[in-house]
């Protein structure tokens, strides 16, 4: 997390009848990237932020899980994290857990709540690249 900083203020995330099952969505909220997944009558949402490289996961949009769509995966090292709970159960980072994103339901419609802490911005491999290549020249 980056110096405390917190969710200013509540933001609409989607209808739980706007996904289908384990089908995801991915939001930018002030500068972060964050994704949800429905499963069930329920959707879980996590900051898009590898524990392991600090990346982002998914290298398509809107595409965060396995060729099963059974787990969420990293498309940077193939780690594979549970749904339900964002925990690693195979990779480079097992044991360690995705950071969550609070939700509040309303209706069958989801916000994130405000005044929670941020994650620090995820790394942008591809840019700092680029930069590598200027400095070079």
């Amino acid at each position: 997390m980056t110096d405390n900083a917190l969710l200013k203020q509540e933001v609409p995330l989607c209808a739980l009848h706007d996904l289908e099952e384990r089908q995801s969505i991915e939001v930018v909220v002030e500068q972060r990237q964050l994704f949800a997944i429905r499963l069930g009558n329920r959707i879980h949402a996590y900051w898009n932020i590898c524990p392991h490289m600090g990346v982002p996961l998914n290298w398509v949009p809107n595409k965060f899980l396995d060729f099963n769509n059974q787990l969420i995966q990293c498309s940077s090292h193939g780690a594979l994290f549970q749904i339900e709970s964002g925990r690693c159960i195979a990779g480079p980072c097992s044991g360690d857990s995705l950071q969550p994103a609070k939700l509040r339901c309303e209706n069958h419609h989801y916000y994130i709540v405000a005044n929670q802490p941020l994650p620090a911005a995820a790394l942008n491999l591809r840019s700092q690249a680029l930069s590598d290549l200027e400095d070079r020249e």
